[in-house]
């Protein structure tokens, strides 16, 4: 198995440049917010390994709302960072980038503070890279030439049986499984389709994984009589400061939502990025530090075959700490508009969208942190609006290819080489063609 991994390049902007630097990334672009894969700056079409990859200017339109707290606004630093998902190692991944678009990316990275040309890029990014708090990935091992794979597969399966209809009425099911074995393997021979073996694990990853996996369930019991002798302590805080929180909830600026909805729906897949500042005080820095490691552990080792929770749309998901842990910023691949999107985890899930999100300020006011919340789903909804971040530049490596069908191919391919199958689930895997 190939793991997956991710990066988020993050620089800080010269705010005297911003515009220069928005028309430089347009132009990457063959559409609104939708980057050509093979544009000179970085050619992301050419990163065989690459899922999904993004560029934004993180420009947060709610450091106002702190005022709430009766706090002075902080003037946090505009960011550039360029963030996306791939298979293999980290090292392999940022030497390709460079080959690939070194100088695409020193022109990029001049209009930042921290880069000086003619500086070694490659070096500079491993430098710059910034490490999730937790991540999610849709289903691990699954690369991208597996995914291409299985996907010309299935294009050719149904190709071959909608010319072969008439005769395959008259056939078993197990006949035609056998044909489609024999059509399969007969276009492998002439190198039609290839079905590549999956790679080995590596075995540091392994490792890594296993001592995750044993380690931070071993730290939760070592730490237990502590973490229940703290965990009244913990509720009356969070009950105090639940109810005394001010609550904000204005509507989306129309020309904020207007730039956000002209970035979407130009496909069946989407992206989300939003950035919000958390609620000052230790207590819910140390929550949100909590929550997000428990998010991380149950997706690398729980919801890890094509469902976060009950939620099956979303193709990778992170959340990152940004400025010292004052603010987070959270992005996702996603299958469908928005709205179904938000309706999704509203209807499904609502309370771990209040255990994550409602640490930060204007959240809707929560009831012992799992209950009301994002109920009110209005607020809710304004709430996501008001901190998501137009994104200037997405690539996404397949597109119209959402995570059902990457999980259908996977399917596909699997009941074509299954050595024994009932005609009941030969049944059930003609019906995926």
């Amino acid at each position: 198995m190939t793991p997956q991994s991710n990066f988020m390049i993050l620089a800080t902007v010269d705010p005297q440049r911003e515009a220069e630097l928005n028309t430089l990334l347009a132009s990457m672009n063959l559409g609104p917010g939708t980057a050509d894969p093979l544009n000179s700056l970085i050619p992301f079409g050419r990163l065989e390994q690459l899922h999904f990859a993004r560029i934004l200017i993180l420009s947060d339109q709610t450091l106002d709302d702190i005022a709430v707290y009766g706090l002075p606004r902080v003037n946090y630093p505009l960011y550039l960072t360029i963030l996306g998902e791939f298979d293999g190692s980290s090292d392999t991944f940022f030497a390709d980038l460079a080959r690939c678009a070194g100088e695409g990316l020193e022109r990029m990275f001049s209009y930042c503070k921290e880069y000086t040309p003619g500086m070694d890029v490659l070096p500079w990014l491993k430098a710059h890279n910034v490490s999730p708090a937790a991540a999610y990935v849709n289903w691990a091992g699954r690369t991208m030439q597996q995914v291409r794979e299985e996907d010309a597969l299935y294009q050719a399966l149904e190709k071959y049986i909608g010319e072969n209809a008439v005769p395959f009425r008259a056939m078993q099911r197990w006949e035609i499984h056998r044909a489609l074995q024999r059509f399969v393997a007969a276009e492998q021979q002439a190198g039609r389709i290839r079905l590549s073996p999956p790679h080995r694990t590596p075995l540091g990853w392994r490792a890594h994984n296993l001592l995750h996996l044993i380690g931070v369930p071993l730290l939760l019991l070592l730490l237990s009589p502590l973490l229940l002798l703290c965990l009244p302590f913990f509720l009356i805080k969070l009950r105090h400061d639940e109810k005394i929180d001010p609550e904000i909830a204005p509507r989306v600026d129309p020309a904020h939502a207007d730039l956000l909805a002209s970035l979407e729906d130009w496909e069946t897949t989407n992206q989300f990025s939003a950035m919000g500042s958390l609620k000052p005080g230790l207590f819910r820095r140390l929550t949100i530090g909590l929550v997000l490691i428990a998010i991380d552990y149950t997706a690398r080792h729980i919801f890890n075959r094509g469902r976060l929770a009950r939620v099956t749309t979303i193709h990778f998901a992170r959340w990152v700490f940004l400025d010292g842990g004052k603010r987070v910023i959270f992005a996702s691949n996603y299958d469908g508009s928005l709205e179904s999107y938000m309706d999704d985890f509203i209807n499904k899930v609502a309370f771990g969208l209040n255990v994550v999100f409602s640490n930060g300020i204007g959240y809707p006011r929560t009831n012992w942190l799992i209950l009301d919340g994002a109920k009110d789903e209005q607020k809710f909804k304004d709430f996501l609006r008001r901190h998501q971040l137009p994104t200037q530049v997405w690539y996404n490596a397949m597109p119209g290819l959402t995570a059902l069908d990457r999980k259908r191919n996977a399917l596909i391919r699997e009941g074509l080489y299954k050595p024994r199958m009932t005609d009941s689930e030969i049944q059930e895997w003609l019906r995926l063609l």
